[in-house]
């Protein structure tokens, strides 16, 4: 542990395993007890020593987040104080208020502008193809296309929702955060399901790059204030969460490393201006060999204490920038290293790569593993016995949704 008299506050807008694994990498740097804000504790974040919690009602809404943000300027006046999002709806409050949040905060993000360029679909795509990247096919559909959608692309298809709040807040039997349809009638169902529900927004269809989770991969960057990149990690997970609100989140993952890759990635952020986190999610297509880009979130990924846990600790990369300006050089993480949520035993059992489960199996061996949520520094009876009835609950809820991933 750093033995740097840190006297700064992290506030960190979030209740998710992301907050605390974020809580957790500035305890490990600093021994401080970040700020954690949220609607609501979750499991993760409830009776830990390492953080202190607050619960603010609507804390996403536009009006109670900005007076939020002031009472704890207020409240703080004296302590340099580092604001961080632990999700999209947050960061994208903090980048409309940016102007208001800097004259209180340090914030490491991008300006709206820059944004409105990056995180429409439509915007990213041209971004996409200026750079080089590659992408799923897409089509966009809305509520009148139910039963007469015609795609250029074969089926099975990804259907997800284009408006995430508005999706977040609907209700109807079989919901999903994302659905695979693999035949028209499959496809109408779906929609037919969806539309029936308080969402009438947009639809997200894309096609389905072949292979399993092991095909994903999931890049985390920090890019300093003077716009150039201090890290980057690349992980290749290999198993999903598969219950129908946690299809595409990460359970497991093992760090490696494509420097081509992280080179395109490194000058696409220093050219357009980029400040701040970057979090792209994005899967390898057997067929042309390339990896088709999903998107680009403004922040650290839920997943990303996996970045930490392989020795470079991504939180002490932003406040030794912006809280304690200390010049850093590039970095891209190579050490190997298992990040997982999930017991060994549900692993095993459902990771369908066989290298990367052999692989993932000399790691344990060796030590080079880390659960996020459980730390050696944060033990406390009621929150290790909860996690625990979490993690058991893993067996369950692989058996029932294991790669069920259409509306039934």
């Amino acid at each position: 542990m750093s033995t740097m008299n840190a006297e700064f506050l992290p506030v960190l807008l979030g209740s998710d395993m992301n907050a605390y694994g974020m809580a957790r990498s500035f305890h490990e740097a600093y021994g401080i007890k970040p700020l954690v804000v949220g609607r609501a504790a979750m499991t993760v974040t409830q009776n830990s020593k390492i953080l202190s919690f607050r619960s603010v009602e609507g804390l996403n809404e536009d009006g109670v987040f900005l007076e939020e943000m002031m009472k704890l300027a207020n409240e703080f006046p004296e302590v340099p104080k580092l604001l961080l999002a632990c999700g999209d709806d947050y960061a994208k409050l903090i980048i409309r208020h940016k102007p208001e949040l800097e004259k209180h905060f340090a914030v490491p993000y991008i300006g709206e502008e820059l944004m409105n360029r990056i995180v429409l679909k439509e915007n990213f795509y041209k971004i996409c193809d200026q750079y080089g990247f590659s992408y799923p096919k897409t089509a966009m559909a809305t509520p009148e296309d139910r039963g007469n959608l015609k795609l250029d692309f074969d089926y099975p298809i990804i259907i997800k929702a284009s408006n995430s709040v508005a999706y977040w807040n609907c209700s109807f039997p079989g919901k999903k955060k994302v659905f695979v349809a693999h035949d028209e009638m499959e496809r109408n169902a779906i929609f037919e399901a969806i539309y029936s529900s308080s969402y009438q927004d947009n639809l997200i269809i894309q096609e389905f790059i072949p292979g399993d989770d092991s095909y994903m991969r999931v890049l985390n960057a920090y890019v300093g204030k003077d716009g150039k990149l201090k890290l980057m990690s690349l992980g290749n997970p290999i198993l999903e969460e598969h219950t129908p609100e946690g299809i595409g989140s990460y359970a497991a993952i093992i760090t490696t490393y494509d420097e081509a890759l992280m080179d395109r990635v490194r000058f696409f952020l220093e050219d357009i201006g980029y400040t701040g986190f970057a979090n792209f999610d994005m899967k390898y297509d057997v067929r042309d060999g390339e990896y088709k880009l999903f998107e680009i979130n403004l922040r650290n990924g839920r997943s990303s204490y996996y970045v930490t846990a392989s020795g470079y600790n991504l939180m002490k990369y932003a406040a030794d920038d912006h809280i304690f300006n200390i010049p850093q050089q590039v970095t891209y993480a190579d050490n190997e290293h298992l990040w997982t949520i999930i017991p060994n035993g549900v692993l095993y059992k459902y990771a369908q790569n066989k290298e990367l489960k052999k692989k993932a199996h000399r790691l344990i061996n060796e030590g080079k593993v880390t659960n996020s949520l459980f730390y050696n520094q944060d033990i406390n009876p009621k929150r290790w016995f909860n996690l625990t009835l979490n993690s058991m609950n893993y067996y369950r809820k692989y058996k029932k949704y294991f790669n069920n991933k259409g509306l039934s």
